[in-house]
């Protein structure tokens, strides 16, 4: 009886359970699809919709109120001509420039200074992170005052002997006041991110370094940033994208009647997002807005790119260079 009851076993068809087989079947999987929903229903309203919006709006004429009128490429034929929208591209990128480069070499700086065996390590590491969770409005009025003529800092310059700045009046002086709140805010955030990618650096690297007789600033450029160049990439990609889109240290610096939506005197600090704030917002001309915002879009991928290409480029050659 075994034997028969062992070949009728062999014999039977071989199930295998599907998700509609399986217990409770499709049913089984609707809590979890529930339990994500909220993620992917904000997504597509508060994410996908206004993208979506804004290139079809981008190529409409709308005031906001009344009805759409289609004028194709018209909007970015007008941008091509447009005088002040190449001067905010062209303070964008000075300011950028201003910025970034500092800020990243300063960064990388700090992470060092704080992977070596200094005291209270963990605290300054909450000190650096602070500027980056504060609100940039409120920084960007305690700023204002002391980049004002009579200061705080200008108070300082004269206390040594030397001349007052005109911080919020000249063109390089609002360029300059601009940068530095952007290092501010930014040198302890991406300095946090070189000391995670320091502390991933094997510990013999740097005792290698040592015996060899390597001072600080040695061990600095000849170990720790040839191994850790996709971080500073990484970092320099990001503070890129952020440095694009500038606009709350323009706006709020200069807000005194309507000098707040023209960047100060000169225009000296209008941005892209600031004039494209002041097309939409103000002027309602959200077409024009819209159009602005997918150029700036397209600028900032192909500086994405350009940084990814450079990355895979010096790793690929690496990584052929080894083989």
């Amino acid at each position: 009886m075994a034997a028969v009851a062992e070949q009728a076993a062999r014999k039977r068809p071989l199930v295998r359970r599907t998700s509609s087989t399986a217990p409770g079947g499709p049913r089984r999987h609707l809590g979890p699809w529930l339990a994500i929903a909220p993620f992917y229903v904000l997504f597509a309203v508060f994410g996908a919709f206004p993208v979506v919006f804004s290139l079809y709006l981008s190529f409409q004429d709308w005031d906001g109120i009344g009805d759409m009128r289609f004028v194709g490429l018209q909007q970015y034929g007008w941008l091509l001509q447009d005088s002040v929208f190449w001067h905010s591209v062209l303070n964008t990128f000075e300011i950028w420039l201003l910025s970034t480069v500092p800020m990243l070499f300063l960064a990388l700086v700090l992470a060092f200074l704080l992977h070596s065996q200094v005291r209270f390590g963990g605290a300054l590491r909450v000190a650096y992170f602070i500027p980056n969770v504060t609100s940039m409005v409120a920084m960007t009025i305690v700023f204002g005052s002391v980049f004002a003529q009579t200061g705080l800092l200008n108070s300082g310059l004269k206390s040594v002997g030397l001349g007052g700045v005109g911080w919020l009046s000249s063109e390089w002086g609002i360029k300059s006041a601009i940068s530095l709140m952007i290092i501010w805010r930014w040198v302890g955030y991406n300095a946090l991110i070189f000391l995670a990618g320091i502390q991933a650096i094997p510990t013999e690297h740097f005792e290698a370094a040592r015996m060899d007789g390597a001072n600080s600033w040695q061990t600095l450029f000849r170990v720790v940033v040839p191994q850790l160049r996709p971080v500073i990439l990484f970092a320099a990609v990001t503070s890129t994208i952020n440095g694009l889109q500038i606009f709350t240290e323009s706006q709020v610096l200069f807000q005194t009647d309507d000098v707040g939506t023209t960047g100060g005197p000169g225009q000296e600090g209008m941005t892209i997002v600031l004039y494209l704030w002041q097309k939409a917002f103000k002027d309602h001309q959200f077409g024009y807005g819209a159009a602005m915002g997918w150029v700036l879009f397209a600028i900032i991928a192909v500086f994405t790119i350009v940084n990814w290409r450079l990355v895979s480029g010096r790793q690929d050659g690496g990584s052929r260079r080894g083989r």
